[in-house]
C-alpha cells in the first residue's frame, strides 16, 4: 500500500501500553505524523487525560470533515492467558495480535494514514479535523467532552463526523452504526433490621423487598423497539449482602440494574420510573430503599441520509458489500459528537475486543484506510 502504512501506523500505537486512562506514548507517535503532514496540533489535556486535537486547513474553512477516536484501551488481565505479547504487536499468518488491534488503534492508523495522504495528494478545499482521545474506555469525562468542548471555545468545528470504532459484527462492510440506545446505571440499597436468623420476626429483613424489586424490574418489558432501535434492555448485574453469616439477617442489601434504552425513553423517564418502583417496595416491605442513578448516555440517531449514505457508499465500493444501517450495541464517544454535528461510526471486525488475544487482519487495516481514503474524496468532491 502507498503512503503511510497503517499497518506499521498501528503497531507502533499497540506497542504503547496505553491501558485507560496511560497515555505512554500513543498521542506522541500520532502528533509527530500529524504534524509533519501539515497538520495544526494543540493538546487538549484535562483531568488527567490525555487529548489531541489536529486539523489540516484553516479554522473556518467552508467544508469541514472530522473523524473521531481513542487510544486507550481496556485492561489486559491476566498476561499468562495470552499466547502473543499483548503490546507486542507481532503479525502472524497475517493477523496482528495485540490489546488495541481491534479498539481502536488500528481504526485511529486507518483514518490518520488516510488524512495525510489525502491533503498530500489531493489538498482539499476545506479542513479535516481529526479529534482522539485518551479516555473512551474509562469515565469518559475529560475525553471526547474535553476534545468538543476546546473547539467551541476555540471557534473550531466539525460539519459532519465518523468515528472509527469496531462496527462490523461479522465481515468487513457489514454495519454502520447511525445512533446508539442510551445507557444507565441504577444502584439500589435496601435497609431494613438486622436480627437472628431463628428468629425473623424481630427483624425485617431486606432480601425479600431486593428479589421483589429485582425481579419485578427484570420481568417489565419497556418496549417493543422502535422504527430504528431494538427493544430496550435491562439487566440485573449484582444483587449482594457481604453476609457470611447464615445466622444473621443482614440489615441492608444493595442491587444494581443497568439498562440500554431507546428513543421511547430518556434517562429523566426512567430514572422516575426506577424511583416509582423502589418506593412501591419500601412501602410494601417496611424497609427504606435507596436509589442513586448514572445516566452514561441519552439515545440517539443520525437519520439515513447525506452522512450514511457518503459512508455507505465507500463501504460498498471497497469491500462490495452493502452495509447494514444499525443503532445495535454498546455506548460510544458518538453519544457526545452527536450534539456538535451529525455522526455516524464505520470500522473493523469487532469480534475479538476486549478479548485475551486481541487481533485484527492486517488486510482489514489497508482495506479500512482505503474506505476512509474514498469517504475523503467523495465529500470534497
Amino acid at each position: 500500500m502507498s503512503g503511510l502504512d497503517p499497518v506499521d501506523l498501528t503497531a507502533k500505537l499497540v506497542r504503547c501500553a496505553s491501558v485507560t486512562p496511560a497515555n505512554d506514548g500513543a498521542l506522541e507517535v500520532l502528533e509527530e505524523v500529524l504534524e509533519a503532514a501539515g497538520f495544526d496540533c494543540t493538546r487538549v489535556d484535562r483531568g488527567g487525560i490525555c487529548n489531541l486535537f489536529a486539523r489540516w486547513g484553516k479554522k473556518g474553512n467552508g467544508r469541514s470533515f472530522g473523524f473521531n477516536g481513542h487510544t486507550d484501551v481496556v485492561p489486559i488481565g491476566d498476561e499468562a492467558d495470552w499466547s502473543m505479547p499483548p503490546f507486542g504487536a507481532e503479525v502472524k499468518d497475517g493477523v496482528m495480535y495485540g490489546r488495541g488491534t481491534t479498539d481502536m488503534k488500528s481504526g485511529v492508523a486507518a483514518f490518520v494514514a488516510a488524512a495525510v495522504d489525502f491533503v498530500k495528494d489531493t489538498p482539499p478545499d476545506g479542513s479535516i479535523v481529526l479529534a482522539i482521545t485518551g479516555d473512551e474506555e474509562g469515565d469518559a469525562l475529560d475525553g471526547t467532552t474535553a476534545l468538543l468542548d476546546y473547539m467551541a471555545e476555540a471557534g473550531e468545528r466539525m460539519d459532519v463526523c465518523l468515528v472509527g470504532e469496531p462496527t462490523c459484527p461479522e465481515r468487513m462492510g457489514d454495519m454502520i452504526k447511525i445512533g446508539r440506545r442510551g445507557s444507565m446505571n441504577a444502584h439500589f440499597t435496601v435497609t431494613g433490621t438486622q436480627g437472628h436468623a431463628a428468629y425473623p420476626h424481630r427483624a425485617n429483613n431486606p432480601l425479600p423487598a431486593m428479589m421483589r424489586l429485582m425481579d419485578g424490574l427484570a420481568s417489565h418489558e419497556l418496549d417493543q423497539g422502535s422504527d430504528h432501535f431494538d427493544p430496550s434492555t435491562l439487566a440485573v448485574v449484582t444483587v449482594d449482602t457481604g453476609n457470611k453469616a447464615t445466622n444473621v439477617i443482614p440489615a441492608q442489601c444493595r442491587g444494581a440494574v443497568n439498562i440500554r434504552f431507546n428513543d421511547h425513553h430518556s434517562g429523566a423517564s426512567l430514572s422516575d420510573w426506577l424511583r416509582g418502583e423502589a418506593d412501591k417496595i419500601a412501602e410494601a416491605f417496611g424497609v427504606k430503599v435507596d436509589v442513586q442513578i448514572t445516566i452514561s448516555g441519552e439515545s440517539f440517531i443520525t437519520p439515513p441520509g447525506a452522512l450514511s449514505d457518503l459512508v455507505a457508499g465507500a463501504v460498498e465500493a471497497e469491500t462490495g458489500v452493502k452495509p447494514e444501517l444499525s443503532t445495535t450495541g454498546g455506548t460510544s464517544d458518538a453519544r457526545f459528537v452527536k450534539a456538535h454535528c451529525p455522526v455516524v461510526e464505520f470500522g473493523l471486525v469487532g469480534q475479538s475486543m476486549h478479548q485475551v488475544d486481541e487481533h485484527v487482519r492486517v488486510e482489514h487495516i489497508e482495506q479500512l484506510k482505503s474506505i476512509y481514503s474514498r469517504v475523503l474524496r467523495d465529500y470534497f468532491t
